[in-house]
């Protein structure tokens, strides 16, 4: 089974339907894939619902409907996160883009963002852009 890892900006251009949402809502249909989320980027979309006006629970409610496999934020993946600040610092990178960018890494699988930023990155992990 192939597998692919959403980031924060994938999973929210879905709820708000913008540009590059059709692409994820393939992704997310498609029973070939495994979609999968880092927890740190399913807290990172809940943040953006609530400072939005979106109560917690239904913010919850939106993203675990999609049913994706969460991806625990562990030792391992904290260490891969904190290697990759020394090539994303540059580029403004969160947390929640390293923490998807590690977990793409460690599941040998592509990563899928709509973040611009993530075009000038020379990682070690295939990045589909959603957008343009």
């Amino acid at each position: 089974m192939n597998k692919a890892v959403v980031d924060t900006s994938a999973l929210l251009a879905v709820i708000n339907l913008e540009t590059g949402s059709r692409r994820v809502s393939e992704l997310l249909a498609d029973e070939d894939i495994e979609v999968m989320v880092s927890a740190v980027n399913l807290s990172e979309a809940q943040a953006v619902l609530i400072n939005r006006g979106i109560p917690g629970d239904e913010a919850w409610k939106l993203l675990t409907a999609f049913g994706l496999e969460v991806i625990p934020f562990d030792a391992e993946l904290a260490r891969m996160a904190g290697i990759l600040i020394a090539l994303t610092k540059k580029f403004g990178l969160s947390l929640g883009d390293r923490a998807c960018l590690a977990s793409g890494m460690r599941e040998g699988c592509i990563v899928i963002t709509s973040d611009q930023a993530w075009r000038k990155l020379k990682v070690e992990v295939e990045i589909e852009f959603i957008r343009g």
